[in-house]
This record gives C-alpha cells, structure tokens and sequence, in this order.
C-alpha cells in the first residue's frame, strides 16, 4: 500500500472532524442570534438543575399540628349553663325554644364627615379594632339643608356581628369594657323595644383598649344593639341578665 493510500483514511476522517468544526463555525458566523439563544437555553438548564439540586438538600419543614378551637367563653356558657336553666324556669318545651342572641349591630355616627371625610376614615380603624372585623360606610338617606347634608354623602359606620365573633365581642364588652366606664352602676333597663332587641349607647371610644389613647382625636360615642330571638323584653332581659349583661338594681339610677 502506498503511503498516499495510506494517509487517505486519515485525511477523510479529519476532514470529517475538521469539516463538522467548520461548519459549526460557520453557522455561527451566518447565524449569531442562534448562537446566543442556544448558549441561553444550555445556561438555563444548567441553572435549573442547581436549583433542583438545592432544592433537594434543603430538608421540608414539617407541618404544625392544627389544635382544637377553642371557643367563646360567653357562648361555652350559654350552651352548658344558661339554656338549661332557662329550660327548668320558663318550661320551654325544647332547646329551640330558648331566647339566644341572632346578631349584635355596632353603629357608629360621624356627622362632622360631611365637612371632613377623613374623620370617617378614621372612625371606621376604630371600630374595626373594636369589633374585629370590617365595617361597612353608611350614607345619608336623605338630604337635609340645616345640616349641610346631602342625600348618598358618607356619614356613618356599621358593624354586624354573628357566630363565635359576636360572643367574643360580648365577652369584651360586658367583663372588660363596662368597667371601665366612670361611675359605672349598670346599664338602663328601659332600652328595650318592645320585641326583645335591647340598644345600649355608648358615649366613649376609650374604654375599649383596642384603641390607643395618643392616636384619638375625639370622643366618639357608638350604638351597640343585641338582636335576640326573644318575643317579650321580659324574656330577652333575663337572657341578657344570664349571659352576664350588668343591669341596674334600682330603676332611676
């Protein structure tokens, strides 16, 4: 074999090699945009597999154990205490029958919000942190001129409370904030409507302390008005009484 014949192999094979180089090259040359996608692509994947990778190191964190809810105290009451004795004195022929708070309704009224919107902002944050939840901006429903007050202007706040937060309020309202109140001797007796709903007014923000004293700007009173399924006042009142509501003694006090 000749020595040409001999290098021939040789030759194909690293033009082979040689020509796929040029080639690669070349369409680099002819084509840089596809260069560069398919340097991003290998960088992305090569990204992405470290990020498995730590992923992987790094152990779960296990899931905290959901414990029991504990419920209202007012409500825990209600249900083992008051239902039972209401049942033996007033001879209600079942459970259902028994008087029990549906709602209870905050309401908050801000008259000066017709000169000045922001203190409706204002008094919404308040009582919101008093009730926990969020209340809902009430309007004018009617337009009266001695007032400067437009039908549809912003003037009031409201908050309607049901379920475990509304014994969570009463709980606060009746062992915390009650006592608070200067000179406290208990609440009217002669709010009552007539059908079972009883409406205690409140002249002072403050003796809740959700709301923090160095931040109001003024005195705001509020209605607080227990909605129950009671049909005479007769048989809310001791519903209330039982639930810890602190009425007066003597009538005229």
């Amino acid at each position: 074999m000749s020595e040409k014949d001999k290098d021939q192999p040789k030759g194909k094979g690293g033009e082979g090699k040689g020509g796929d180089k040029a080639q690669a090259h070349g369409a680099d040359k002819r084509d840089p945009a596809g260069a560069e996608k398919a340097a991003a692509r290998a960088a992305a994947k090569e990204k992405k597999g470290g990020g498995d990778a730590d992923s992987a190191e790094k152990p779960k964190k296990a899931a905290k154990p959901a414990g029991p809810k504990v419920p209202a105290r007012i409500k825990e009451r209600y249900v083992k205490e008051v239902v039972p004795n209401l049942m033996k004195e007033r001879n209600y022929p079942n459970v259902m029958a028994v008087p029990r708070l549906r709602k209870i309704v905050v309401n908050m009224g801000v008259g000066e919000a017709t000169q000045n919107i922001k203190l409706l902002d204002t008094a919404i944050d308040e009582l919101g942190r008093i009730t926990g939840q969020r209340p809902a901006m009430r309007r004018s429903r009617k337009s009266i001129a001695a007032f400067r007050l437009r039908q549809g202007m912003p003037i009031a706040a409201t908050v309607t409370l049901r379920g475990d937060r509304m014994y969570e309020f009463v709980d606060r309202l009746f062992n915390v904030a009650l006592p608070r109140v200067r000179d406290f001797r208990g609440v009217p007796t002669n709010s009552f409507d007539g059908r079972g709903n009883y409406t205690l007014g409140l002249k002072d923000q403050l003796i809740f302390p959700e709301v923090d004293y160095a931040k109001v700007d003024k005195m705001r009173g509020m209605n607080v008005t227990f909605v129950t399924s009671a049909r005479t006042d007769e048989e809310s009142k001791l519903l209330l009484q039982r639930l810890g509501m602190p009425f007066r003694h003597q009538e005229g006090r």
